[in-house]
């Protein structure tokens, strides 16, 4: 199939914020039959995001609290907290699946309704979760965490030429102590390292949001401005 060299973007309606009460959200929207992998990094360099099939970037009227944030991987330093997350959980194993499994949808479910009953995404479905995840030019790789056997945490990420870009992860609420969304994203880290990686996307740093603003704890990041990705310069405590 031949590569894509441009692409056609367009602007969503205004809807309510899905991250901040009282806002309204628009999006740059890019839908392709087929994106080269190395246009899609580009993207994604310029602060687009994938869901299914669609890219997209926050593009709001009057509001700009949405940050593209990556982990230069050859720097990242874990945290005395990070170093103590992946001790604690040294006994888990690391497995890379090519396709979503039902095992996967299960542990998904499982996720949704015990940790985002009061989020967009409850209640869940499979056609909800196979929309958001499944993409027919690029197929995601789904990193596994599993204890004994048993699955209890999955990473639903993107591997391209030159990193890595997490799409969504969820795990077994039952395992909390283990700090399992903290160590999905240690595990995409060295993973990134191991398969000569330059950077892990995280997604949107959204500092209003609680649950969304714990990407500013992987250091250092490179969180994407109006004039570029500008570097932290905090060292990690």
């Amino acid at each position: 199939m031949a590569s894509s060299t441009h692409v056609s973007v367009g602007i969503s309606q205004q809807f309510p914020c899905s991250y901040l009460a009282d806002k309204k959200e628009q999006l740059l929207i890019i839908q392709e039959s087929f994106l080269d992998p190395l246009l899609f990094e580009r993207l994604l360099q310029l602060g687009f995001r994938r869901s299914g099939d669609s890219i997209y970037k926050p593009r709001c009227p009057s509001c700009n609290a949405c940050m593209p944030l990556r982990v230069p991987v050859d720097t990242f330093i874990p945290s005395r907290k990070q170093k103590r997350t992946l001790s604690k959980n040294r006994d888990l194993t690391v497995h890379w699946v090519e396709e979503s499994l039902e095992e996967h949808y299960q542990l998904y479910e499982k996720y949704i309704k015990l940790r985002h009953f009061d989020g967009p995404m409850y209640p869940p479905s499979r056609s909800q979760y196979d929309h958001f995840v499944r993409c027919d030019w690029a197929p995601p790789a789904f990193l596994e965490l599993r204890l004994s056997g048993r699955l209890i945490a999955v990473a639903v990420t993107d591997i391209l030429p030159s990193s890595l870009s997490a799409i969504y992860s969820f795990f077994d609420p039952e395992y909390d102590q283990r700090s399992l969304g903290c160590q999905l994203i240690l595990t995409q880290l060295s993973q990134a390292k191991s398969l000569g990686k330059s950077f892990v996307y995280l997604g949107y740093q959204i500092d209003e949001n609680r649950k969304m603003r714990y990407k500013r704890l992987y250091r250092p990041y490179q969180i994407l401005t109006a004039s570029g990705w500008e570097c932290d310069t905090n060292p990690p405590s």
